[in-house]
């Protein structure tokens, strides 16, 4: 059974205390959904620290949204994965639609984030996906293949079972269009195929979470899909009530 998943990314969102106040109500809510159900939030890089110690103990996870691809030096306004990790982070976004939109990441940057994440015990949860020109031309299965060869393909088979994927639709986000559930299935199985095509068997063990707009009125119908293992969540992650509904969408 792969892991069940359900990733809370915050962005720029909330100030230090507020972000400690929602996890304590996620804390609080978590015993209401499945335990087959892992969470994860993902806030700010200042508020990693007091989150952290608000969820010891809570069986909910910590992560960043990002590290440096260089593990130390004079790379001022950096933050390294080995800072993460010494906070209680167990998890780090890596490659999300908007590092490589507004800040111009590339393969090549990514591969670098990605040993460093693994020299330091952090778990990637590497994002791909196209945009809506992509989409539109047909070339959304091109553009999510050259994402996982260019840099999920570097990796040892070791690493790789310690990898999340998270597919995102950015064409669905912000946008008013919205992928089906049938349209979250198709690529999140050829995800799965891509990743045999390197992993064999072991892409079957590799969770892949949905990020497109998933909310607590759409999460269960997608969550149903046989190759979605869960989400990673933007807006909806940011009340706690609409967190917890979105784990609910895995029957118990």
């Amino acid at each position: 059974m792969r892991k069940k998943i359900v990733a809370g990314n915050w962005k720029m969102n909330t100030l230090p205390a507020e972000g400690v106040e929602l996890a304590k109500q996620v804390a609080a809510g978590k015993h209401t959904v499945c335990d087959c159900v892992s969470f994860i939030v993902c806030p700010p890089f200042t508020h990693l620290s007091e989150v952290s110690k608000t969820l010891e103990g809570t069986g909910i996870a910590v992560g960043a949204q990002n590290c440096a691809a260089e593990a130390k030096g004079a790379y001022t306004g950096e933050v390294a994965a080995s800072m993460i990790a010494a906070l209680g982070c167990k998890y780090v976004i890596l490659g999300h639609s908007e590092r490589r939109q507004y800040y111009g990441e590339t393969s090549g940057t990514l591969n670098r984030k990605m040993e460093q994440a693994y020299a330091n015990n952090l778990v990637p949860i590497y994002c791909v996906g196209e945009n809506l020109d992509e989409r539109e031309a047909g070339k959304h299965f091109d553009v999510v293949k050259a994402q996982i060869e260019e840099v999920v393909y570097n990796l040892t088979p070791e690493q790789f079972g310690k990898l999340v994927i998270a597919y995102e639709p950015v064409w669905a986000i912000g946008t008013g269009k919205t992928a089906t559930a049938e349209q979250a299935q198709e690529i999140h199985a050829y995800i799965r195929k891509v990743l045999a095509a390197k992993f064999g068997a072991a892409a079957e063990e590799c969770p892949i979470l949905y990020g497109g707009s998933c909310k607590p009125s759409n999460a269960a119908e997608i969550f149903a899909k046989e190759d979605v293992d869960g989400g990673l969540i933007g807006g909806a992650a940011l009340k706690a009530e609409d967190f917890l509904a979105i784990g609910k969408g895995f029957a118990k």
